[in-house]
């Protein structure tokens, strides 16, 4: 009962988020990036935040470090998402917040190449979590997809309080009801990506420490994929990888190829969960057989990815 308390209390404050949103104009126009074509309400993420808000005082505020370096990311992106801040302002409260994330899963009492790879890997996920959200339901799936893997190993391991992940799956499932619609009511907005990747990174990151096993960073490898050749092939046409663009597998096949949005989404939020149950399968298996997993999903995902991608690109970008 608890919980459906919780996600009822959360469903009205995305009800009175949108009067506020819609008072204030936080709207998002479509720009050269966007995948729609309507003025949508922006930031409807935010409730992401609120509802590890409210985990953080039902709980005795818990993880207490973490929670303000998830404030000081919300409360940035939120405010970028409505005047559009300056990316040194912004960049500076990320590279902060990330650090007290570390603090938190005292990263700080490891060797300094740790906090190094950490801190690189922490905020290059926040922001390639950020630039994949382009098409109505991509972040609602796929979050759903991270965060069910990651209850599920949970419940074996008990690497982080289950109410944390709970709770802000609860917030997910309000958001997909709003926005994985072929016209949907809001969008997550930076306040929303950046807060889920934030949310999750620390628990991908509390996993990893406890077992030791980076296999479990697998459960990123669908964004990850389209995300770092996304860049790759940008850099190789040599534009400016810090602009705006619709140059991911998703939004081709949403745009050009005019695939179903909705569709896109729940098969790179499908997708990402079974492979992730495959990663928990390994993650119990020898390290040889973990590394021959990794090279054969990397190796075959990305063939599978830039096979796609040069067929959509050819057909439907080419000769349009």
């Amino acid at each position: 009962m608890v919980y459906v308390f919780i996600f009822l209390a959360l469903f009205v404050l995305e009800l009175l988020y949108f009067r506020v949103a819609d008072r204030l104009n936080i709207i998002d126009k479509p720009n050269e990036r966007s995948s729609h074509t309507t003025v949508t309400l922006r930031g409807g993420g935010i409730i992401f935040y609120i509802a590890a808000a409210i985990y953080f005082i039902l709980s005795g505020f818990q993880y207490p470090w973490f929670f303000l370096g998830l404030t000081m990311m919300t409360v940035i992106s939120f405010l970028d998402d409505v005047f559009t801040l300056s990316n040194k302002l912004r960049l500076l409260v990320h590279f902060t917040s990330v650090l007290l994330m570390a603090y938190q899963l005292e990263l700080f009492a490891l060797p300094w190449y740790f906090l190094l790879i950490g801190f690189v890997f922490a905020v290059g996920v926040i922001n390639a979590y950020n630039f994949m959200d382009g098409i109505n339901g991509i972040t609602a799936c796929y979050s759903l997809a991270v965060g069910g893997l990651l209850m599920l190993v949970n419940q074996e391991i008990s690497f982080i309080d289950q109410n944390l992940l709970i709770y802000v799956m609860l917030g997910v499932l309000v958001f997909t009801f709003f926005n994985f619609r072929l016209k949907a009511k809001c969008f997550a907005g930076d306040v929303g990506s950046v807060a889920i990747a934030y949310i999750l990174l620390f628990a991908l990151g509390a996993l990893i420490l406890k077992t030791g096993n980076i296999i479990y960073i697998l459960f990123l490898v669908v964004y990850g994929i389209d995300a770092v050749w996304t860049i790759v092939q940008r850099l190789l046409r040599k534009e400016n990888i810090f602009q705006a663009h619709r140059s991911h597998l998703y939004q081709y096949l949403g745009n050009e190829a005019g695939v179903n949005k909705l569709l896109v989404s729940f098969i790179y939020g499908v997708l990402q969960f079974a492979i992730g149950c495959l990663v928990i399968v390994f993650a119990e298996k020898e390290i040889s057989e973990q590394i021959i997993f990794t090279i054969v999903l990397l190796i075959g995902l990305t063939t599978f990815y830039l096979i796609c991608k040069t067929y959509v690109i050819r057909k439907f970008v080419q000769n349009s």
